[in-house]
């Protein structure tokens, strides 16, 4: 079917069953930890309410309807396709179906006015905003980063003035964006005056007979006026779990929960597929998975979790950053530039991240070249690292969607059985 074709009949149909059903509708924006944000609300809300999220990363012109209708993507196959829209022209039309009470969708844009479009489609009442960083993703096709930030903050702009508007408060970008709205504003993060404030955060530690320290989790507290409640995340690590939370907290209270039911809630959580997860690696190695995708502000992150985690020699695995356009070679540099003080050796997967390769060698205090290694594709990379492992070896590795970088994880992970469980991208058209 053709795509321009399905969008129209999609965003008709969507535009119906939000008329006739209502829902309240949680939309969320940002470069980096939206689908993290994304599952932790949605693990929150639906302790309480009836809530739909969506699947994977159904964020653009044909997913959000998708999710909104409650239908699977059929790609080219049409009498599926006709069933599936007959299925939906009677819930819509000739009956009443039960139907979510909530809908928590991510909003993706890559071009100008892909928000108009979403917006068209589904206004929010409550909009959560992430973080873009300095040089967001997707900038490549915008004249600058204003410019995609101008876009994403349409979420936040066409709030009505009884809708809350969560922005995180650490992201300037995202914080700026209070004056462009009528809703209340809800601001989370670690900074004093954010109204949802993390603090204490701290890495949980186990030992193992064998390798020594191993990571377990990650504990911290959120502070509401005078309420400070606990939190502990048994399988979540780094910096960006907590924010998901704490945007998580923020849509709770404004739906009428308190901090503790919050954080019963979340207390089970696991974040999606790629997305700083550990897995255990051959060899009594630990792997951090982060291969959903890569924009510069959520490398740097990355790398923050793998100086906090430890690790008896640590390795860097990353993969091009797509794109960023024209702060392509300055992006990866100043990546480069932190490696030598991180990890104890750095493979690059791509010629884009062969720019932090070079500045890895060049900086003041450079690594030797004997421990920086470069290669055209993940699977060739996955092959080199699998012979240099050895017993408490920490890895992290991250790239954009593009370069496949899970497929260096399936290559060194220890239960390869299980990838299609752990891993991001494991339906056969991506294995194709």
């Amino acid at each position: 079917m053709q795509k321009t074709i399905l969008q129209k009949i999609l965003a008709i149909l969507a535009r119906a069953m939000i008329r006739k059903y209502k829902p309240k509708i949680i939309g969320i924006t940002g470069s980096v930890g939206k689908t993290s944000t994304k599952e932790a609300i949605f693990a929150v809300l639906k302790t309480k309410y009836s809530v739909r999220t969506s699947e994977k990363n159904y964020n653009n012109e044909i997913g959000l309807p998708l999710t909104i209708l409650g239908i699977s993507h059929h790609g080219r196959n049409m009498l599926k396709w006709c069933s599936a829209f007959f299925g939906v022209f009677f819930s819509v039309f000739l009956r009443q179906n039960k139907y979510p009470e909530i809908l928590v969708l991510e909003y993706g844009i890559d071009r100008p006015r892909d928000m108009n479009f979403l917006l068209n489609i589904a206004k929010s009442d409550i909009g959560v905003v992430t973080a873009i960083g300095d040089i967001p993703v997707h900038v490549e096709y915008f004249k600058s980063p204003e410019d995609l930030i101008k876009e994403k903050a349409k979420l936040i702009k066409f709030l009505p003035p009884d809708g809350f508007a969560v922005l995180n408060r650490d992201d300037s970008a995202v914080y700026d964006m209070k004056e462009k709205t009528k809703a209340r504003v809800i601001t989370y993060g670690f900074k004093e005056d954010a109204e949802i404030k993390i603090s204490n955060y701290h890495l949980q530690i186990v030992k193992d007979a064998t390798i020594g320290d191993v990571p377990e989790g990650i504990t911290f507290k959120i502070e509401r006026g005078s309420h400070l409640v606990p939190f502990r995340l048994a399988s979540c690590f780094g910096e960006p779990q907590a924010y998901a939370s704490a945007a998580a907290t923020a849509v709770g209270v404004v739906l009428g929960m308190n901090l503790v039911e919050v954080s019963d809630a979340l207390r089970d959580f696991v974040p999606p597929p790629g997305r700083l997860r550990l897995i255990k690696g051959i060899k009594h190695s630990y792997i951090i998975d982060d291969t959903y995708n890569a924009a510069p502000v959520a490398m740097q992150k990355a790398l923050d979790t793998l100086v906090s985690l430890p690790g008896r020699r640590k390795i860097a695995v990353l993969g091009d950053m797509l794109e960023i356009g024209k702060y392509t070679e300055t992006a990866h540099r100043a990546i480069g530039s932190r490696i030598p003080g991180v990890a104890d050796i750095l493979i690059t997967v791509g010629v884009r991240a062969k720019f932090i390769a070079e500045e890895a060698l060049a900086v003041i205090k450079p690594m030797s070249r004997e421990k920086v290694m470069s290669f055209d594709d993940a699977r060739s990379a996955g092959r080199a690292l699998d012979s240099i492992l050895r017993a408490g070896d920490l890895v992290l590795v991250k790239g954009s969607q593009g370069m496949r970088m899970e497929f260096v994880v399936e290559e060194i992970m220890a239960e390869p059985e299980r990838a299609g469980e752990l891993l991001v991208r494991q339906e056969e058209y991506w294995k194709k």
